[in-house]
């Protein structure tokens, strides 16, 4: 086989506010030397951790080793939303109603046993309810299109017997203060986390069985005989097996190259505030139209912040500029002060992008993709759960533990095809803007 070579990873656009607010608990360790291992992992994300958590349960005695090109939680990982999410969720779809029942009841099944895996390690690792929150979540709407995709979804949750419940203006009123929107779907499975908090209270808790290493990315990936061998700046992993929970980086490893999509989405996060005229000191609105905002309100110390998602975009250099940045930020601001009125004058305190990947036909980039190498990538737009799933996935495929729910998770086809660039860009983005400006009110 050729050797892998992996080009440098790009930078970050922004510091997440989710990263910012957070503390870690253990210190930075860089790999230097030459190791052996049983496994090794590379990415500490949720795919990666969970696959770490998994290997060391299935396999206690062995010797398991992470490496992080970046900083934990610093990374994708701890930029998302923050939503764990049981029920449907497909960014490629105009709205949340599902066409396969059968389909559907199987996703369901594989969302719940991540959330399920990600709540013991919660519990495990002494994670708090501001990091890791059972607290389910609202689909609001905010225009009469917004009315009626909530309840094509609410009939078809009905269709497979998916517990939900409808609201109206005066509890949309109720729990956000705001009188923006028209009504809500609140489905109660979902899980809110501090992303970045999650990240590394996960990360603190493997320490004591998994050597991991931040700011160790892999320069060169190859394999020799029956050993895959991984050399960084400093040092070099050697071990039979590798899992790759890299995402959308997967092509940077030779495989499944021009049939990832890179999207960007963008967030903001306010200054903290004690204003009263925003409801409860919690809540979680994923938007009615998905490709409206999600708006999340974070309450601790007697103090509140904010944080509004908006906007996608196809970048396949992985990269945005600051000027992008900072032009969504402002289309942020006139969201939010829609929706928040008394908050214009509290402001941002940090902007950023995040990355995601997709497949054109909404599968993962997973299995054996060479002899003793495995892929966990591409979560489809819900890292925190698909990845997870993934993660524990890869780890079950690499030792042999066989189940049902790998079975079904094997059995799907490989991430189509993306039309030759720079077409795939004009019609990736082409679609997003269109259904971006369909969302209206619900942005």
């Amino acid at each position: 086989m050729n050797d892998i070579v992996v080009k440098r990873l790009p930078a970050e656009s922004g510091t997440s506010g989710w990263e910012a607010i957070s503390t870690r608990s253990f210190p930075v360790r860089t790999l230097d030397g030459d190791l052996s291992a049983d496994w090794l992992i590379v990415g500490a994300g949720f795919a990666g951790l969970s696959a770490a958590r998994r290997l060391a349960q299935l396999r206690p005695g062995d010797k398991i080793v992470l490496l992080e090109a970046g900083e934990i939680a610093k990374g994708t990982a701890g930029r998302n939303s923050g939503y764990m999410i049981d029920v449907p969720h497909n960014l490629s779809s105009g709205e949340y109603s599902v066409a396969s029942e059968t389909v559907t009841v199987a996703e369901i099944a594989q969302n719940r046993f991540a959330i399920s895996f990600a709540a013991d390690a919660a519990a495990e690792y002494g994670m708090s309810m501001r990091t890791f929150d059972p607290s389910g979540k609202i689909n609001a709407a905010a225009t009469n299109r917004g009315m009626k995709l909530n309840a094509n979804y609410g009939r078809s949750l009905q269709g497979i017997g998916e517990k939900h419940r409808f609201l109206d203006a005066d509890e949309m009123r109720e729990i956000t203060g705001s009188n923006y929107y028209l009504g809500g779907l609140y489905t109660p499975g979902a899980v809110m986390i501090q992303p970045a908090d999650y990240i590394r209270g996960f990360a603190a808790g493997l320490a004591t069985k998994v050597d991991i290493f931040e700011h160790s990315p892999v320069l060169k990936l190859e394999r020799r005989g029956a050993v895959w061998k991984a050399a960084s700046h400093r040092g070099t992993v050697s071990a039979p097996k590798v899992i790759l929970g890299v995402n959308g980086h997967i092509e940077d490893f030779g495989h499944f190259r021009g049939r990832l999509m890179h999207i960007f989405t963008y967030a903001s996060m306010t200054a903290p505030f004690t204003s009263k005229s925003t409801g409860k000191d919690r809540w979680a609105l994923l938007p009615a139209d998905p490709m409206g905002a999600t708006v999340r309100k974070i309450s601790a110390d007697g103090s509140s912040r904010i944080v509004i998602r908006t906007r996608f975009t196809y970048d396949w250099a992985v990269q945005v500029s600051d000027k992008r940045l900072a032009g969504i930020a402002a289309e942020q601001r006139a969201s939010l002060d829609a929706r928040f009125p008394d908050l214009k004058d509290v402001p941002f305190e940090h902007v950023w992008a995040g990355r995601l990947c997709l497949s054109r036909n909404h599968v993962p980039a997973f299995g054996e993709i060479e002899e003793g190498l495995y892929s966990a990538c591409c979560e489809n737009g819900l890292g925190t759960v698909k990845s997870t799933l993934a993660g524990v996935m890869a780890a079950d495929l690499a030792t042999d533990t066989r189940s049902d729910m790998l079975d079904k998770f094997s059995d799907q086809p490989e991430p189509a095809r993306l039309p030759p660039q720079p077409l795939a860009w004009l019609g990736v983005n082409t679609v997003i803007r269109l259904q971006e400006l369909r969302a209206g009110r619900e942005g």
